[in-house]
């Protein structure tokens, strides 16, 4: 979700008739080498978004037990978003990144940017809604979570993460609120007269830059640190209790052998999930933090954020498109069975033992909704 950026640049002050201006000067472009490292990075990290996140949705729609899992209708949401960022967003800001060119015209590159805004936000809003899902399946009980997490909320929940960012993408964009107070400033840095290069140049104005900022991603991110801290705080309280089950040692009642085993097994589950689901997060906020912070302080201090830091930050947030499907293959045992599945062409190895074999009970009102959570 871009600010100022896609180009390379640097900025000084110099005095005219008495005002401080910012005059910002397009640096030379890269060179050959610099050119082929960077078009290889970029293109791994295109490759790698694209693979991944189709990889998740193929996996989800294949398997079924992936699909009876209400999380994963988030996934396959944030999958798809991802997918988008990787296909309709990236390839452009790598072919402008490495020509030090923008070629395609004055509305692909509003509707690009909005495009932009709009997917990135829609993965950041995604990730919101599985913590409150998780949180309400680990920490409440399982008929409070029937209630909360029906179809219908989560169709809702799932509508709202891309209509939401639409109000902060092409509504203000297209209209041009963003650009309010400092046109001048932007039609100065969209064209360099010495290299007669064009730039896809998007900055934001103060109000818009706090609300945008503060809508994609410092809420979303405060509910999702109280939903994980809640999450932790049920986990250390499972912990607790596993170790108080495997001091007791096993029962010798055979009828509440089951309940027990069963008990101290859902424990692990959801201290597991919610351990995975905390490293996605926390690779979110390393991914997109920076960005978020530098696009609300660059107003303040009169756009004076070196081009190159921009594409950076800009860079290390997509990078995050293309983690999560990683981070489900290495930490989940189901999604990286699936993906043996479908990247073996259904290997019978890797398939799950027939339901007819398992001893497991089917009954999920004991379990404190542990059927739901991310195996």
């Amino acid at each position: 979700m871009p600010d100022c950026l896609l180009f390379s640049g640097r900025v000084k002050k110099r005095e005219n008739k008495g005002k401080d201006y910012v005059d910002f000067k397009i640096q030379d472009g890269f060179g050959v080498a610099e050119k082929i490292v960077l078009l290889t990075f970029i293109s791994a990290v295109i490759l790698m978004a694209i693979l991944g996140n189709l990889l998740v949705m193929v996996a989800v729609c294949r398997d079924r037990q992936l699909r009876k899992i209400k999380t994963n209708y988030f996934i396959v949401s944030l999958a798809f978003a991802d997918l988008l960022v990787s296909v309709l967003v990236m390839p452009f800001g790598a072919i402008e990144l490495v020509q030090d060119n923008w070629i395609y015209g004055e509305m692909f590159c509003l509707v690009r940017t909005s495009l932009d805004v709009l997917l990135t936000t829609a993965s950041i809003l995604h990730l919101c809604c599985i913590s409150l899902d998780r949180y309400y399946a680990i920490c409440c009980q399982p008929l409070v979570y029937r209630n909360k997490m029906t179809p219908l909320r989560i169709a809702v929940m799932l509508g709202g993460c891309w209509v939401i960012p639409t109000f902060i993408s092409f509504l203000p964009i297209m209209q041009g609120w963003n650009s309010i107070g400092i046109i001048d400033l932007i039609q100065q840095r969209q064209f360099n007269k010495a290299s007669n290069s064009t730039y896809c140049i998007f900055m934001v104005n103060k109000p818009y830059a706090i609300t945008c900022s503060v809508v994609a991603f410092y809420i979303p991110f405060l509910l999702m640190v109280l939903a994980y801290y809640r999450i932790y705080v049920t986990a250390r309280e499972h912990a607790r209790q596993i170790r108080v089950l495997q001091r007791a040692g096993a029962p010798t009642d055979g009828r509440q052998h089951h309940p027990d085993q069963h008990s101290t097994h859902r424990m692990k589950t959801e201290t597991k999930a919610a351990k995975t689901l905390c490293i996605i997060m926390g690779c979110f906020c390393l991914c997109w933090a920076p960005f978020f912070i530098t696009n609300i302080v660059d107003p303040f201090i009169n756009y004076t954020v070196p081009g190159k830091l921009w594409t950076a930050f800009l860079w290390l947030g997509y990078i995050n498109s293309g983690l999560n499907p990683f981070l489900y293959a290495f930490l989940n045992k189901s999604f990286r069975r699936a993906f043996l599945i479908i990247l073996c062409c259904g290997d019978e190895r890797y398939r799950r033992p027939s339901i007819l074999g398992q001893t497991v009970p089917c009954s999920t009102t004991t379990i404190n909704g542990s059927t739901h959570v991310l195996r």
